[in-house]
C-alpha cells in the first residue's frame, strides 16, 4: 500500500510566492470556528435530528421489502398485502418531507455560517493595519476570503451532516443485518475495517496535495491581481512574457497538485469497490448455503443482501468524506492564518473622545519595524499646538512616513506617547481618533465611484451643498462641472479616468468635508508637474487653515511657510525651527533645500533666503 500511495503521489513541484498556512489538528480547526456555530446550534441540532431520521426509514423500507417477499410473493398471499402497501406509502411521504425539511434547513444553516465568517473575515482585515496587507499578496487574500471561507462551511455544516447520516446508516443497517442473522453480520463486516485502514492510509497525502491545491490558486489569484492591476507598467516595459512565465508556473502548480489528487482518488475509489465486493461475494456464497439448508428464508437473504448493498454505500461514502474533510481542513488553515494576524487593537477600557482642540505631541516616541535590525525612529520628542502647520522634512527613510502612522494608529510605538490634547493614543478608541482627523496622501486613493461618492467618503451623509462647497474651496468645481456627467461621472479604478491633478484636488475636497481639527498632508505635491503643484497649493492653503497640520514633503520648497520645520535623519530629530532659522545654522536642512533648489534652476544662499 506504501508503495502504491507513492508511485500514485509524486510530490507537487515548484515553489510558490504564496507560503503555505500552519498546519493544524482537524479537532483544533472545529475548536476555533465553533463560535460561528453556537448562534444556529440549536437549528444544527434539528437538522441533524433530521437527518437522523431519514437512515431509520430507509431501515424500515427494506425492512417491509423481506417481509413482502416471505409474507406476500413466496406464499402467494395477498392478505398482508394492503398493511405492507400502506406502510410503504407512509414511509416514502415521511421519508419525502424529512429529505426536504433536512435539505433545506441543512442549507439555510450552511449559508447563514458562511455569510457571517465571510463578514466575520472581512471585518477582521478591515481591521488589520495598512503594514499587513503591504507585505500580503492581495490576490491571495482575496482567495481566502471566498473560496477558502467555503471550505470552512462545508467542514463545519454541509460536510458534518453528511457524516452524521452515513454515521447512523452503518449502525442501523449493522443492527439490521445483526438481527436477520448476526453470524451472516460478521462475515459481512470484514470488509469494513481494511475500507477504513485504507482511507487512513490515503488522508495524509490527499490533505498535503489539497494543501498546495489551496495555496496554488491563492498564488494564481495574486500573480493575476498584480498582473492586471499594472498592465501599463507590464506593457511600457514588455514584461508580458515574464508575467505570463509567473502565470504559468503557479497554474502549473496547480495543475499537478490537481492531478496528484485525482490519482489518489482514482486508485482509491476501485480500491474500496474490491474490498467491497468481495465481502459481497462472501456473503453470497455463505447466504446460499444458509438458505439451502433452511436457515434463512428468501426475503431475508435478499433484505440481507440490500441491507448490505446499502451499508457499503455510506461506509465508501464515509471514507471519501474523511478525505474531503481532512482536503477542507487545508482551506480551514489558510482562514484561521489570517484571523491570527492581530489588529492594532482598542485598550478594554478605551474612552471615547470629545471634540478635539487639536494639539498633538510625541513624548520620547522610539518604534521599530517587526524583523528590523534597527529602529525607524529613536527618541522623538515635538508638539504641535492647536491650529499650528509643522512640517517633517528629511532624506527617504528618516521616519516621516512612520511618524504620520503613529499619529493614525496604524502602529503603536515601543517607547513614549503620541498624544491628542494631552490623552494618550492607546488610551482613545481609534475609531473616535481618526474621526478627528483628515488625511491627503501620497497616494491620491480614489474608489471607483463617482466624483459626488469620493467626495462625501470624507463624511458619509454630506449633503450637496456641502459637497458642492468643498469642491469649490478644493478648486475642483470647475473641472467637474465641465465634464458631461459632472458630479455623477465615475472616476474609474484608482481615479485613473481624472489626471493626477484632478484627482489631487478631489481628495483634498474629501478632506475638506471631513472639517476634522488635526489634517496629515503626506507627500501632498508626489508625482505632480510645477504648473498643477501650484494649482493644487492654493486649496491645500485653504484647507490648513485653522487647523493642526502635519506636513510630510520632500520638496522643501513646499515648506517654508510652516510654522515650525522638524528634520529627520536616521530616525532622530536632528533640527527644529523656521525656515529662516535653519538655513542660517547651515545643517541638514540648508545642505538639504540648498539641493532641491539646485535641482530646480535655483541657487540661493542662506542670506538671502534669510533677508
Amino acid at each position: 500500500m506504501i508503495d502504491l500511495l507513492r508511485r500514485f503521489a509524486p510530490a507537487a513541484g515548484g515553489e510558490s510566492i504564496v507560503d503555505p498556512a500552519p498546519l493544524m489538528p482537524l479537532r483544533e480547526v472545529a475548536r476555533r470556528f465553533w463560535p460561528d456555530l453556537r448562534p444556529y446550534r440549536w437549528w444544527l441540532a434539528l437538522s441533524l435530528v433530521l437527518a437522523a431520521v431519514a437512515p431509520a426509514i430507509e431501515t424500515a423500507v427494506i425492512w417491509l421489502y423481506g417481509l413482502l417477499i416471505d409474507d406476500v410473493l413466496v406464499p402467494a398471499d395477498l392478505g398482508a398485502l394492503g398493511p405492507i402497501a400502506l406502510a410503504y406509502l407512509a414511509l416514502t411521504l415521511g421519508g419525502g418531507v424529512v429529505a426536504f425539511a433536512s435539505s433545506y434547513l441543512g442549507a439555510w444553516v450552511g449559508e447563514r455560517v458562511l455569510l457571517d465568517l465571510r463578514l466575520r473575515v472581512f471585518r477582521h482585515l478591515q481591521a488589520l493595519p495598512p503594514a499587513f496587507f503591504e507585505r500580503q499578496r492581495l490576490g491571495d487574500v482575496l482567495t481566502r476570503l471566498t473560496d477558502d471561507v467555503d471550505e470552512v462551511e462545508s467542514l463545519l455544516v454541509s460536510d458534518g451532516a453528511a457524516a452524521l447520516e452515513y454515521a447512523l446508516k452503518i449502525v442501523f443497517f449493522t443492527a439490521a443485518l445483526a438481527i436477520i442473522d448476526w453470524r451472516l453480520a460478521l462475515v459481512a463486516l470484514v470488509a469494513i475495517p481494511p475500507s477504513w485502514w485504507a482511507a487512513r492510509r490515503f488522508a495524509g497525502r490527499i490533505k498535503r496535495f489539497a494543501r498546495e491545491q489551496r495555496r496554488r490558486e491563492g498564488a494564481i489569484a495574486a500573480v493575476a491581481e498584480e498582473s492586471l492591476a499594472n498592465m501599463a507598467l507590464v506593457q511600457a516595459y514588455n514584461a508580458q512574457e515574464r508575467q505570463l512565465a509567473a502565470f504559468a508556473r503557479e497554474v502549473e502548480g496547480d495543475y499537478a497538485s490537481q492531478m496528484a489528487l485525482e490519482r489518489l482518488r482514482a486508485v482509491f475509489t476501485p480500491l474500496i469497490d474490491l474490498l467491497q465486493l468481495a465481502g459481497v461475494l462472501v456473503v453470497v456464497a455463505v447466504g446460499a448455503w444458509d438458505l439451502a439448508h433452511g436457515r434463512l428464508t428468501l426475503g431475508a437473504l435478499l433484505a440481507f443482501l440490500a441491507y448490505l448493498s446499502q451499508l457499503y454505500s455510506p461506509v465508501r461514502s464515509l471514507t471519501s468524506l474523511v478525505n474531503d474533510l481532512f482536503a477542507a481542513s487545508a482551506g480551514a488553515e489558510r482562514i484561521i492564518e489570517l484571523l491570527d494576524e492581530r489588529p492594532v487593537a482598542d485598550r478594554p477600557d478605551a474612552r471615547p473622545l470629545l471634540p478635539a482642540r487639536g494639539a498633538v505631541a510625541f513624548e520620547g516616541v522610539s518604534f521599530t519595524y517587526p524583523g528590523a535590525a534597527a529602529p525607524a525612529l529613536r527618541d522623538i520628542s515635538f508638539r504641535m499646538e492647536p491650529g499650528e502647520t509643522v512640517a517633517l522634512v528629511g532624506a527617504s527613510g528618516a521616519g516621516k512616513s512612520t511618524l504620520v502612522k503613529l499619529l493614525l494608529r496604524f502602529v503603536e510605538p515601543d517607547v513614549g506617547r503620541v498624544a491628542l490634547d494631552g490623552c494618550d493614543l492607546r488610551d482613545l478608541r481609534a475609531r473616535d481618533l481618526r474621526d478627528h482627523l483628515a488625511v491627503v496622501l501620497q497616494e491620491t486613493l480614489l474608489l471607483d465611484g463617482t466624483i459626488r461618492d469620493n467626495i462625501a467618503y470624507g463624511r458619509p451623509g454630506a449633503s450637496e451643498a456641502e459637497i458642492v462647497a468643498a469642491a469649490r474651496a478644493a478648486d475642483a468645481h470647475r473641472f467637474i462641472t465641465a465634464l458631461p456627467e459632472g458630479y455623477d461621472a465615475r472616476v474609474g479604478q484608482r481615479g485613473r479616468a481624472l489626471s493626477g491633478g484632478q484627482r489631487q484636488r478631489i481628495a483634498i475636497a474629501r478632506a475638506m468635508i471631513r472639517d476634522a481639527p488635526v489634517l496629515i498632508l503626506d507627500e501632498p505635491t508626489t508625482g505632480l508637474d510645477a504648473a498643477t503643484g501650484e494649482r493644487v497649493l492654493e486649496p491645500l492653503r485653504r484647507l490648513m487653515a485653522g487647523r493642526t497640520t502635519l506636513v510630510v514633503s520632500h520638496n522643501l520648497l513646499t515648506v517654508r511657510d510652516a510654522d515650525r520645520i522638524v528634520v529627520l535623519d536616521r530616525g532622530r530629530v536632528v533640527e527644529c525651527g523656521e525656515h529662516e532659522d535653519l538655513l542660517r545654522r547651515g545643517g541638514v536642512y540648508a545642505r538639504l533645500y540648498a539641493l532641491h533648489a539646485r535641482r530646480r534652476g535655483k541657487r540661493p544662499t542662506p542670506a538671502k533666503e534669510a533677508s
